[in-house]
């Protein structure tokens, strides 16, 4: 056994910021995952519609909706078995008379208790296990929003939002990470329609890495013929997301919305259902169905891509899947709580994700009261 075995883990977690400055195909895409069991199980087809504190993720211009009181918004979900957890919290904040609105957002995507296996061998070639201790590998966003209506009439809504996106990544005592990015975003309804846009990391945002090792760390990365890197510069290329919507409204009791959004990459082919070195284009498609505005069903599909069919190694062909995802929610005065089944590799896979979300709007009770009192 060579010790170039007993590093891989951390190599591996350090291979994609090696390099020096340059534009990554898949750079901090713990920011992808989605925000709140709502969105989440509507195949995070969410820029056209959403309206309440998540829109501080999806898209900022939303947070415009969020009127008469702060909202404030709660997520947890794990994945691979509790190896990795995904935590989501958010606050939105309206001022002046309901035409704008501030909200907060923090982000945090860990694997934690990685063994780490750099000493395990010792000089004299004995395996010594309690040299192995364990580290986490964390991933946090801070991302600092704002919304505003352009125009606000009872058929017809604009309004525009923006995010300052702080990041911040971890990789035990051994590397770090501060970014920093923007994001601008459109959305407007009129009549049943809803149109959203969100250009993100209009600056191409950035991560700037640096490394720490000890003396006896480098030395046993030299020895492996191992890179000790000393500091790096990871770009994320600016993304563009489209979506609309269409409110059906089926009777007094029924609602159903219909979203479709497309997430438009450009200077690289990545695998997505539509595929090319000028743009690639990945679909998100989702559905919900109100009972009285109290009971919610969600459906949605999204993550198209190529992979080989199961048990066809000779032929190498190649298959269509998806990421399929359902979800329910109920609101229960101020409170709405939310769930979300969302499937982690494609529809053939038994590999699924249970997300639960909690919204809370904090409403004064006396003012509600005589609000309700004069009506």
């Amino acid at each position: 056994m060579t010790k170039n075995l007993l590093v891989f883990l951390l190599s591996g977690l350090l291979l994609p910021v090696l390099s020096h400055a340059q534009f990554r195909e898949y750079s901090n895409e713990f920011l992808n995952i989605g925000a709140g069991a709502r969105g989440m199980a509507m195949g995070n087809a969410q820029v056209a519609s959403v309206s309440d504190g998540t829109a501080g993720y999806w898209n900022p211009a939303g947070l415009a909706a969020v009127k008469d009181h702060p909202n404030i918004n709660l997520m947890y979900s794990d994945y691979f078995s509790g190896i990795g957890n995904y935590i989501y919290t958010s606050v939105a904040i309206p001022i002046q008379d309901n035409k704008r609105t501030l909200g907060v957002s923090l982000l945090r995507f860990a694997v934690d208790d990685i063994p780490n296996t750099l000493f395990l061998v010792q000089p004299d070639g004995t395996i010594n296990y309690n040299n192995i201790q364990t580290f986490s590998s964390a991933d946090y966003a801070l991302l600092l929003s704002y919304g505003q209506y352009l125009k606000q009439t009872e058929n017809e809504k604009i309004s525009f939002g923006f995010n300052a996106k702080i990041i911040r990544r971890v990789v035990g005592s051994f590397a770090n990470a501060w970014g920093f990015g923007l994001d601008a975003a459109f959305q407007m309804q009129k009549g049943r329609w809803r149109i959203g846009a969100v250009a993100r990391d209009i600056t191409t945002t950035f991560n700037a890495w640096t490394f720490s090792f000890t003396d006896q760390e480098k030395q046993v990365l030299y020895l492996t013929n191992n890179d000790i890197p000393v500091k790096s510069t990871e770009l994320t290329a600016p993304r563009l997301i489209l979506g609309g919507g269409y409110d059906f409204r089926i009777n007094k009791t029924l609602s159903l919305l219909a979203e479709a959004n497309a997430d438009l990459t450009f200077g690289s082919r990545r695998n997505t259902l539509i595929s090319s070195s000028a743009v690639s284009v990945d679909p998100h498609i989702g559905v919900e169905l109100g009972i009285n505005k109290v009971f919610f069903v969600r459906a949605g599909v999204t993550n198209f891509q190529q992979a080989l069919a199961d048990g066809d190694t000779l032929n190498q062909k190649k298959v269509w899947i998806y990421q399929p995802s359902l979800g329910a929610g109920i609101k229960l005065g101020n409170v709405t709580i939310d769930y979300a089944l969302s499937n982690l590799a494609n529809q053939t896979s038994s590999l699924y994700t249970n997300v639960f979300s909690l919204k809370l709007d904090l409403i004064d009770n006396k003012k509600h009261l005589t609000n309700n009192e004069k009506e």
